[in-house]
């Protein structure tokens, strides 16, 4: 059995810098850790891998400092790894990056499962799994917190949508993408990590995808757009109130009273 898991780097840090000019996340060189739902969905393929065999695929989307990453992914128990690269990919939305995505996995050729995390912490869309499955033409179900049932031939599972959970079997092709609450992923292996050392991954650019349509990647085929982006302002000052409960219930009136965020006497 094949499986692929799509994981994504994040920012590791609030203070990201921001293209004036395209709005989008300027991630070359930040500070970047993996995308935390990616680490449910990996230990969820591990895990299937071990009652059923195969191999388990990490691909990703991103810059080439993104290897950290895919080291760690062989350290956690990851076969292969294998990175899209390329400045054209460069600014996508949704659409554009799902479209990448899924030309990666034509490429490597169609598993029998993919699993996503259930969104990514910089965009919080979770629309990457579901778009990425339309492209593909394969059946997909959202918000997974649990694998009931998983052979050689389909897998069932549990799936709590807004205001109901449903019990689904689909079979393979197919894509899923799970809630954090599926299990709890295992820590990095010191045996992994020596018998892996110097493992390569592959890194894929835009002329090695089987369809080379540029106006369909990065910013180019990203139909939406971010006006305005910006930090918020940092605020450092901090007032320290002292005294006894009711003394510092009638500071903190004072002060709220001083900005006038409130009206009215004293505290009581």
């Amino acid at each position: 059995m094949n499986i692929v898991v799509c994981m994504k780097q994040v920012p590791a840090t609030s203070r990201v810098e921001i293209d004036p000019e395209t709005g989008t996340l300027i991630r070359l060189g930040a500070e970047s850790r993996t995308n935390p739902y990616d680490l449910y969905a990996l230990e969820t393929a591990l895990r299937i891998r071990e009652r059923t065999g195969g191999r388990v695929t990490v691909l990703t989307m991103g810059p080439p400092q993104a290897e950290q990453m895919m080291q760690d992914a062989y350290r956690l128990g990851a076969d292969d790894a294998v990175i899209l690269s390329d400045r054209k990919f460069a600014g996508s939305d949704v659409l554009a990056t799902s479209y990448t995505l899924s030309q990666g996995i034509r490429m490597l050729g169609i598993p029998d499962l993919i699993l996503c995390g259930r969104q990514t912490t910089d965009g919080d869309t979770a629309q990457i799994g579901p778009a990425l499955a339309e492209h593909l033409g394969i059946p997909h179900a959202a918000w997974v917190g649990a694998i009931l049932k998983a052979d050689k031939k389909s897998i069932e599972v549990r799936q709590t949508l807004a205001s109901v959970t449903q019990i689904s079997r689909l079979k393979y092709p197919c894509l899923v993408t799970v809630e954090k609450d599926i299990c709890v992923p295992r820590l990095p292996s010191y045996r992994l990590k020596r018998e892996t050392a110097g493992r390569p991954v592959r890194v894929l650019g835009f002329r090695d995808l089987p369809e080379t349509d540029l106006s369909l990647c990065g910013l180019v085929g990203s139909p939406t757009r971010v006006e305005s982006m910006f930090s918020p302002p940092e605020n450092p000052r901090k007032v320290m109130l002292e005294g006894d409960t009711r003394e510092k219930a009638s500071a903190l009136v004072a002060v709220l009273r001083e900005k006038k965020l409130v009206e009215g006497g004293e505290a009581r």
